[in-house]
């Protein structure tokens, strides 16, 4: 604590505004110098939209601007993902900042790409923005001279859900954990000189305010692809010698929503359903269905219990009718832990003039992110911005002021890297020794194959 009130004396000015130095206003004279640039990037990137894991134009567009900051770029990281590592840095912590880079798949977009059917309506474009934005100004000579510790920029593929299909075709080609991008990198090691990370989002929750800093709690998520086997028979002449595989999956769906009452309001429980198949023929008592079960939940346990009950509902109804189950459990995401803004990114957002709020315990959003297995194993330095109006994976969603949506996060991302890692990186420091994680890398990917890729 007392290293803390010793940080929070220099960065104050005597009437308790935060002031900015030398080199932070370097850092955002540097990236209102390439405002032009910025903003073409953050253009062409929302006309070109892709989905998770073939963010082939994407990441070739993100290498390109790397290589021209002068940084050690290495491509095909967990298939499509892009790193930009600074070079020469002095000693200290690793801060990775991250970009990611897939669409959602949203056709009725008015920019939704014609033949894959995505559009950058959740604001991943803008992560990326700012992320270069970022970069620009970290690399430059004098900003760099002041940090001590290394920065890397993780251009990410795949954080929308990814079908099973989608998951088995990537499971053939060489991708072991074909849930998300984060999730495979964390497996193949590409976090594994990462001590801190950095995070952004358009707002996720309902926020008035142009940032909200710090990571609130969020659901994570796991699924299942359930198969029924029924019996076919004729529907005119002899339905009664077949078994319905369709009527064991409205069975087993009405059980589900029966269960709604019994889960705790805390856990912010969600269950969705899918099905992907009901049968083949019309005339023929259908033999086959086949689902997709999603359940959201706030904690690891909650999502494990809720799955149990879910999975008990498909084996009640299949016996009920006499057929039979057979499941695929999907790997998701992990909740996100919930913390509070860190000092750095308060004082840093206390610098650009724009409206903030902290997030605060009661603060939590429904929806998932692979940040949350993130937020598992390191610390996460999070914020939102603001500057889109319309509804997240909705068509009218739009960017609606650029400076709040693509140069305002460069700056705070910028801004809040520099105080993390100057003065001998000693907030950076602050952070890694007072984090706890849940699981080191050896202890997470147990876990995921064990619930997951060891279970069917």
């Amino acid at each position: 604590m007392k290293a803390v009130e010793i940080l929070r004396g220099r960065m104050y000015g005597k009437k308790g505004e935060t002031i900015m130095d030398e080199t932070e206003r370097r850092i955002t004279e540097c990236i209102d110098a390439h405002r032009e640039e910025l903003l073409d990037f953050a253009r062409d990137l929302m006309h070109h939209p892709e989905p998770g894991f073939e963010e082939i134009q994407t990441a070739s567009r993100v290498s390109a601007f790397f290589a021209g900051l002068g940084l050690e770029v290495e491509e095909g990281l967990a298939r499509t993902g892009v790193r930009g590592r600074m070079r020469n840095c002095r000693p200290g912590p690793c801060l990775t900042i991250l970009g990611e880079m897939d669409a959602i798949g949203c056709r009725s977009h008015p920019l939704a790409d014609p033949i894959n059917g995505t559009a950058h309506a959740c604001g991943h474009h803008a992560q990326l923005a700012a992320m270069a934005g970022a970069a620009l100004a970290l690399t430059d000579e004098k900003v760099r001279e002041t940090l001590d510790g290394r920065v890397g920029f993780l251009a990410v593929p795949a954080e929308e859900y990814v079908d099973a299909d989608r998951r088995k075709k990537l499971a053939a080609e060489g991708v072991g954990f074909p849930a998300s991008g984060k999730s495979e990198m964390i497996r193949t090691g590409v976090f594994d000189d990462t001590d801190l990370c950095m995070t952004t989002h358009v707002h996720m929750i309902p926020v008035k305010e142009d940032f909200l800093l710090g990571n609130p709690a969020c659901n994570g998520f796991a699924a299942q692809r359930v198969t029924i086997r029924g019996k076919a028979a004729h529907a005119a002449i002899d339905p009664w010698d077949g078994v319905n595989a369709l009527s064991i999956a409205g069975s087993a769906l009405s059980m589900m929503g029966m269960m709604r009452e019994t889960f705790p309001e805390k856990d912010h429980i969600r269950l969705h359903n899918l099905i992907r198949k009901a049968g083949d023929v019309i005339n023929s008592v259908p033999d086959e269905a086949i689902l997709e079960t999603k359940v959201r939940g706030a904690s690891l346990e909650a999502i494990e219990r809720v799955q149990e009950q879910v999975s008990r509902a498909y084996d009640g109804a299949a016996y009920a009718f006499g057929g039979r189950v057979f499941r695929e459990r999907l790997q998701g995401y992990m909740p996100i832990r919930y913390r509070e803004a860190d000092l750095a990114l308060t004082e840093a957002a206390g610098l650009l003039g724009r409206s903030f709020r902290k997030a605060a315990p009661w603060d939590f959003n429904d929806a998932c992110t692979d940040v949350g297995d993130l937020t598992h194993l390191f610390p996460v330095v999070n914020f939102t911005f603001g500057g889109f109006a319309g509804k997240l994976h909705g068509e009218d969603f739009q960017i609606v002021d650029e400076e709040k949506a693509y140069l305002d996060p460069a700056k705070l991302l910028a801004l809040t890297a520099y105080r993390l890692l100057r003065d001998h990186a000693d907030q950076a420091r602050i952070i890694c020794g007072e984090y706890k994680p849940v699981f080191d890398k050896e202890g997470y990917c147990a876990y995921i194959r064990e619930n997951y890729y060891d279970k069917i």
